[in-house]
């Protein structure tokens, strides 16, 4: 926790509504500056319009005049999702006024230690873990973060004893100056977002802000078999808490002999834990650590590496239909998700993928196609999918028009034992709003099955 007075009288500009912005301008508000709220969409009108109105806050919609920043302006607080390159951020930077994204006022406010947690890949279900984890332990606990709860909302309720379990973005972590969790996870770094950060070595250098501001007395947990998210770790000045899958690390958490360790304690056996894939390994080793760094006990630590059903719509699994094991991954939106997908089972794999045609051929996921038993592939995708599986000496390829079609085809191919699995490899647009929406129709469909 900073001095919650420092927003005490200070101009601050919030751009950017949604959640996060709303919440951001609630709370700054609260703290006692003078709020502007900036969004290019025209809110006239709104219900956002009413509400910011009613705490006292000034709002400027459908445009992102220039006239807004002058020297009086203190602080800008952003949405992570807009770019630095907009022309109102790049004139705050050359006026020299601080840009920071509102997890930077969650650390001005929470009482408690806060555990961050970010990665490329993972974030979602190593913090959802570790939040079961403590609960489990009746350690007193607050989740936060992209999963739908604003930090700075959740972090106005963390009392002293209490952990702040929050996923965080690149984009968030780049917009931030003091931030500092007690505990910072950095699950891997792969080529991702490279668009918004403008190459790869801005996205490393943001992903490494959340080591920036930790001492002695805090936690670096990372992933020791990544060399980029390591490299970031080691220069941090916290205690190093690595994690591997490959070997054993006496001060942190290793897989060894088909076991899961935490600092030479034996914690469970790997065909017990209930999510599948090697990447699951490395964010339940992540999670082992953090939770148990922070007061977890190993009864509830085993109990939910058991029973975790997973994050909805992320590898989740739905159920079993006549022996065969349901899994929906609707957010596999890209070839590299589906890549990890496939390659998390054992068991052999009917795919079902397909969506919106983004123009990309599917070259990429021929070696992981080898691997799958059958595959059916509906949507604005299904010819260059099938192609890329004959590619792959695929026996069982199919092409239908719609998800339910593509379900009762894929159980067709399938045995007990086997794996049914929903990993799109595509955008969901083609045929439903939302990758969720998508989700839950397979769901469905899979539910006629029975």
């Amino acid at each position: 926790m900073m001095n919650i007075n420092w927003f005490q009288g200070k101009n601050v500009l919030v751009i950017g509504l949604a959640k996060s912005g709303m919440a951001a301008a609630k709370l700054l508000n609260k703290l006692g500056a003078a709020v502007t709220v900036n969004d290019a969409k025209d809110l006239q009108g709104t219900p956002e319009e009413q509400e910011l109105g009613e705490n006292g806050i000034k709002l400027i919609s459908g445009s992102h005049p220039l006239s807004l920043l002058d020297e009086s302006v203190d602080y800008v607080v952003k949405n992570p999702g807009i770019r630095y390159d907009t022309p109102l951020l790049e004139k705050a930077l050359a006026l020299e006024i601080p840009i920071v994204t509102e997890i930077e006022l969650a650390d001005f406010v929470a009482k408690g230690d806060i555990l961050a947690i970010t990665g490329s890949n993972g974030k979602t279900t190593t913090t959802t873990l570790i939040y079961d984890m403590l609960k489990k332990s009746e350690v007193p606990a607050h989740i936060a973060g992209n999963i739908g709860k604003v930090a700075c909302t959740v972090a106005q309720n963390v009392e002293k004893e209490d952990v702040m379990v929050t996923e965080v973005s690149s984009f968030q972590l780049k917009g931030t100056k003091h931030f500092h969790p007690r505990t910072a996870i950095l699950l891997n770094i792969f080529d991702a977002h490279l668009d918004y950060h403008g190459g790869r070595e801005d996205y490393e250098h943001s992903k490494g802000k959340i080591f920036a501001n930790m001492g002695p007395d805090d936690y670096a947990v990372y992933n020791a078999d990544n060399r980029a998210a390591a490299n970031l770790a080691e220069k941090s000045k916290a205690k190093l808490v690595p994690f591997s899958v490959s070997r054993a690390i006496s001060n942190g958490a290793y897989v060894k002999n088909e076991t899961f360790y935490f600092q030479n304690e034996e914690v469970l056996p790997l065909a017990e834990a209930v999510l599948p894939g090697k990447h699951n390994q490395e964010n339940m080793l992540a999670a082992i650590a953090a939770a148990m760094l922070h007061g977890a006990s190993l009864s509830a630590v085993r109990e939910v590496l058991r029973n975790f059903k997973g994050i909805e719509h992320r590898l989740q699994y739905v159920g079993e239909v006549y022996g065969r094991k349901v899994y929906n991954d609707s957010k596999a939106t890209n070839i590299l998700s589906t890549q990890k997908a496939i390659e998390a089972f054992k068991d052999p794999v009917v795919l079902i993928a397909g969506g919106l045609n983004r123009g990309n051929g599917f070259e990429d996921l021929v070696p992981s196609l080898k691997t799958v038993k059958a595959a059916v592939f509906y949507g604005q995708t299904k010819d260059k999918l099938k192609k890329a599986a004959i590619e792959a000496g695929v026996k069982d390829v199919s092409t239908v028009e719609t998800l339910d079609e593509a379900v009762g085809e894929a159980y067709s191919f399938s045995d007990e034992k086997d794996i049914l699995l929903l990993s799109p490899a595509c955008a969901s647009w083609d045929q439903f709003k939302t990758f969720e929406e998508r989700g839950n129709q397979f769901i469905h469909a899979v539910g006629k099955l029975k």
